[in-house]
């Protein structure tokens, strides 16, 4: 089944993993690296946020990463839950749970994560800022019982510029 992946920041909770019991050895900025490289291998990340745990917890770190389609959250709960991701001790990894009460504006992505989001899902890797008029003309010709398909396919690039002011 798709999934509609809005370009809009990602608010719903089961797009959200809380990941904790990471160790306090490395620092959060390594764990942040880490817990990167890891996640992205299920999909596209629109955020990865490392905390450390509160004072009366043990010593360590906790994070939450937010994925643009909620099935990618999902798969990388199931695959990642309770491993040895990339410490010696197991991680544990849950899905956000949903606050009713709660409802989120939807806010639109910067630019920057606008083209990262097309990248990856259209697979793009480069963008223009050139206006490109395509046109396609074809049409279908019948000839002794035979189709025949003819088609003209042109391809203009239109150079705009501001007027100069006097």
């Amino acid at each position: 089944m798709a999934e509609l992946v809005p370009f809009a920041v990602p608010t719903d909770s089961d797009k959200t993993l809380l990941v904790w019991e990471l160790s306090s050895g490395p620092t959060a900025e390594d764990l942040h690296n880490s817990l990167f490289t890891e996640f992205s291998h299920f999909g596209l990340l629109y955020s990865v946020r490392v905390f450390p745990n509160a004072a009366v917890s043990r010593p360590g770190f906790c994070a939450i990463i937010k994925f643009y389609p909620a099935r990618d959250a999902r798969r990388a709960q199931k695959a990642c839950d309770r491993k040895q991701l990339f410490q010696k001790s197991p991680v544990k990894v849950r899905l956000g749970t949903r606050h009713r009460a709660v409802q989120h504006q939807a806010l639109a992505l910067n630019s920057f994560q606008c083209q990262e989001l097309a990248h990856y899902y259209f697979g793009f890797n480069g963008w223009s800022k050139r206006i490109i008029k395509v046109s396609c003309v074809s049409w279908k010709q019948s000839c002794q019982g035979e189709e025949e398909y003819l088609s003209d396919f042109s391809l203009e690039e239109d150079k705009f510029r501001l007027p100069k002011l006097d």
